[in-house]
């Protein structure tokens, strides 16, 4: 077994799910990988078992009665902005999206919600806990200080980054080996600004000269990665 599977089988999770055809089968495919799966079947129900259990990881609808997924991740996050979180959207809540910009989520995961995409989810959040210890992300040969937006070269040489470098080089290092959508790019680096492919290459050109050995691959009308 990977190491991250036998790290998530000691996490307990939260899953908001309005639809009980939906929440079942998902919460007992859940439940064979976590230590702990509990279940909500919205928002504020979802907020009480929250601030009761706490737990590790939150797995949400987007659109749900009585408080929706977005107005309960809000809340949430007023105090608590480490807890990694995974939205579950439809095609058609791009736009519903951009208000969750500053809201720290961890993926969106896209319905009808395949295996390996929960999967790649939850080894997203198994890294983000993980990483959450640490003040630093491991590049190839130096470290990069996310706090203090720089690189740390072998030898002690220091390189520092712009916001958007800082941004975009710490998006990239938490889902190593795993491809960031240039949509992702620009919600998460961006932010309300728009994005254009040249501006999102220069800013790449830029990263790729402060990286002693440039790790940042790209993926052609689909988005970028960081080797590993």
């Amino acid at each position: 077994m990977e190491l991250w599977l036998e790290k998530l089988k000691s996490l307990k999770l939260l899953y908001a799910e309005d639809e009980e055809g939906i929440r079942k089968p998902m919460a007992n495919t859940l439940a064979y990988y976590l230590k702990e799966v509990l279940e909500a079947r919205d928002g504020e129900e979802a907020l009480d078992i929250y601030y009761e259990q706490r737990p590790d990881i939150i797995l949400t609808d987007l659109r749900m009665p009585r408080k929706d997924g977005l107005d309960m991740v809000k809340e949430i996050r007023k105090n608590d902005k480490k807890t990694p979180i995974l939205m579950i959207t439809a095609h058609t809540d791009k736009e519903y999206l951009l208000s969750a910009i500053e809201l720290k989520i961890e993926k969106y995961l896209i319905k009808p919600i395949a295996l390996n995409e929960l999967l790649g989810g939850l080894r997203l959040c198994v890294s983000e806990i993980e990483s959450g210890r640490s003040l630093f992300l491991e590049c190839k040969n130096c470290k990069f200080d996310f706090k203090n937006r720089r690189i740390l070269h072998e030898g002690g040489k220091e390189t520092e980054l712009t916001h958007k470098e800082s941004d975009f080089l710490e998006l990239l290092l938490r889902k190593k080996g795993m491809i960031v959508s240039y949509e992702e790019i620009e919600l998460n680096v961006w932010k309300e600004e728009f994005m254009s492919i040249a501006a999102l290459r220069t800013l790449v050109k830029s990263l790729r000269k402060k990286l002693p050995n440039s790790s940042i691959k790209n993926h052609s009308q689909t988005g970028y990665s960081f080797e590993v």
